[in-house]
């Protein structure tokens, strides 16, 4: 039989003051950025069953609620005992959030830059971070006081706006600190680390993300970012649990998905848009990501938003 694990009674305390502040700054679900750069505040009060979505590199906490996201066919859950760090740009199959207006969910979202860890790891020289092997871009850790307590300073400055440019950037940059010391910190640090494999495979990433359009050639993209075709197979999967090819086709598909529904562009056009030859092709994957054909999809989703 298994028990719950225990709650520190400091994190408690701690996550009742970011709930409290969270309700108290945070406007609407969707709401832009906070008076603090890269910083997000959210807030949900039904539950959420969202599409297929590309993350971004961030932090995310929960100070109520629970969170699930598939990657691949892979699930992470996290809740306020556990925090989740995407490391790099990520497509993920599907979110799922459970809240209500008695219970609502509610967290923090901290976008991460590589530019600034490594500029971090470079001042604060050998950190004797772990060299262990390559894992995902996306990971969920246990919650510590010491890092919660940073969130938090970070976030009352909400209540201070004179005190934002001043002080923001140090408690980020302790943020930054307290994640690459945590037990998974090896993560970051490696993407950060310029002649890493890890690194290169950020590099390949980036360049699928500016490129997807483009047809694939695995060759040359090994060759641009300096690693052999079945090395760069092996790390790109075990980062993104896909390979090139399966991520260059979810990001066409978000894309297209994107062009139909905000532009009003008709399937045809929107699969030659993000790189599809075949309209036949573009359809059948497209049905297989989001279990309907492109035309009743996008009528769905329209009807749902009315």
């Amino acid at each position: 039989m298994t028990t719950a694990p225990s709650i520190d009674p400091t994190l408690e305390v701690q996550r009742q003051e970011l709930a409290q502040l969270i309700s108290k700054h945070a406007t609407a679900p969707h709401g832009p950025a906070s008076a603090i750069d890269d910083l997000y505040l959210v807030r949900y009060t039904e539950n959420v069953r969202s599409v297929p979505t590309l993350a971004q590199p961030a932090l995310c906490i929960l100070a109520q609620g629970s969170k699930s996201l598939f990657l691949g066919d892979e699930q992470y859950a996290y809740d306020p005992l556990h925090y989740m760090v995407v490391s790099v740009t990520l497509p993920l199959s599907g979110v799922k959030l459970d809240a209500s207006p008695e219970n609502p969910s509610l967290g923090i979202r901290m976008d991460l830059d590589p530019a600034e860890i490594s500029q971090l790891i470079a001042e604060s020289g050998p950190m004797l971070v772990p060299n262990l092997p390559s894992g995902r871009g996306l990971y969920v850790e246990r919650t510590d006081p010491q890092l919660l307590d940073a969130l938090l300073r970070l976030v009352r400055l909400l209540d201070t706006p004179r005190d934002i440019d001043m002080l923001a950037p140090l408690i980020r940059r302790e943020i930054l600190y307290r994640l690459l010391r945590g037990p998974q910190g090896y993560r970051l640090y490696e993407i950060a680390l310029a002649n890493s494999q890890t690194h290169r495979v950020c590099q390949a990433i980036t360049w699928l993300n500016q490129n997807y359009q483009q047809p694939l050639r695995i060759e040359q993209l090994a060759r641009e970012v300096h690693l052999s075709i079945s090395t760069l197979h092996h790390r790109f999967k075990a980062v993104t649990s896909m390979s090139p090819l399966q991520y260059q086709k979810q990001l066409r598909l978000q894309e297209a998905r994107r062009l139909m529904l905000n532009d009003g562009l008709e399937a045809a056009v929107a699969a030659y848009r993000v790189g599809y030859e075949s309209p036949s092709q573009f359809s059948r994957e497209y049905s297989r990501l989001y279990g309907a054909p492109p035309i009743r999809d996008v009528a769905r989703l329209r009807a749902s938003a009315c």
